[in-house]
């Protein structure tokens, strides 16, 4: 007979992967939000030492930087807390497998919408 899943510690060893798989997500976000936040300085330049008119928006890229940053963080803390939320329903047996993740669904939405706008951002800013 299988154990229940509170007994199981592989049940809670997933729970601890699932976890640091949301935190590797937020760190990955932040992390390119400061890189396309710092790509405006490297537009700046650009355009400060070409002939050419490079078009862009002054507010464009540190925007949508910060913007993945602040998402980032926002991963961080809902993966904490559902973290804590699944440990504790483990421990007191009131779990129940196959549940949708709702911060996975918030996200991937989040993501589409603000690819969406960088997709019109370029192709609209010529």
């Amino acid at each position: 007979m299988p154990e229940p899943a509170e007994k199981d510690p592989r049940i809670y060893f997933a729970v601890e992967r699932t976890f640091l798989a949301w935190i590797r997500t937020g760190i990955a976000l932040m992390g390119f939000g400061f890189a396309i936040a710092r790509f405006a300085l490297f537009l700046r330049e650009m355009q400060a030492t070409t002939q050419t008119g490079i078009a862009y928006h002054p507010w464009g890229s540190p925007l949508t930087g910060v913007s993945l940053i602040v998402l980032g963080i926002l991963v961080n803390i809902s993966a904490s807390v559902h973290h804590v939320r699944t440990v504790r329903q483990l421990s007191a047996g009131t779990w129940v497998p196959g549940q949708v993740s709702r911060t996975a669904v918030i996200l991937a939405m989040v993501l589409a919408i603000l690819g969406l706008a960088m997709a019109m951002y370029l192709l609209f800013l010529r």
